[in-house]
This record gives structure tokens, sequence and C-alpha cells, in this order.
């Protein structure tokens, strides 16, 4: 799983996070794209596709996206309401694929996505 220090599990990331929950300032839209060696082991909140604290995000979307040999999931959704995650593709990533992270959000569709070949990880939650 290598250690903390002089990991090579260290990639880019994409955060869409407003200052304050809803205010409806952040509106994220990923669609046929490719997200490949993202995502920083060993760190919390250091996903490759990270929808944080943003309360309402009507519009917003990740459609169509391939999100391969991640160190970190491939789509997390925190503290995030009404945003669709639909026909993406996750595949040799370390933890969850498609990540609700505390359970209360709501209105959110998850719709023909698929993941595979997914890895536990030592540097995530005990559930990864």
């Amino acid at each position: 799983y290598g250690a903390m220090m002089d990991s090579d599990q260290f990639g880019s990331q994409i955060m869409f996070h407003a200052a304050a929950m809803e205010t409806r300032e952040v509106h994220g839209r990923l669609e046929n794209t490719e997200f490949s060696w993202a995502g920083q082991a060993f760190r919390l909140g250091r996903y490759p596709i990270h929808f944080h604290m943003n309360g309402d995000v009507s519009g917003s979307y990740v459609k169509g996206c391939a999100v391969h040999h991640t160190f970190n999931r491939a789509v997390t959704v925190h503290g995030v309401n009404n945003l669709l995650v639909k026909d993406n593709v996750a595949f040799n990533n370390m933890g969850h694929a498609f990540f609700l992270e505390d359970g209360v959000e709501e209105d959110n569709i998850f719709d023909g996505n698929l993941a595979i070949f997914t890895q536990t990880s030592s540097s995530l939650l005990n559930v990864d």
C-alpha cells in the first residue's frame, strides 16, 4: 500500500466547494472526460472528483466519464444534494468508487455507473 512519505500515489484532484453551503455558488459539469492516476493516497478529501459541502447543486453532473487507476476513490459526494452521476466507469481504483460520504446527502441520482476492480486501501476508512 505504500508509505505516507515518498509515496508515488499522489495525483490530481478536482474539488467543487463553495465558501458557504446553500449559496448555490457552485455548479460543476463534467462530461465525457478521462481521469487517470488521480486522487491522493493517505489524504482524506483528496479524491479525483469531489463535490464537497455545497448543499443544492441542481444542474450539476458527472456524465460519461472514465476514472481509472486512482489512488483514492473515483466520485465522492459530500454534503451535496441534487447531483446527477450517470453512465460513468471507474476501473482499478482504491476505496469506494462512487461514494456518499456522510449519508445525509439527498436527491442525488446515480444511474448506469460501473465500477470494476475496486481495491481495498489501508489509508482510507475501515469500510474501504
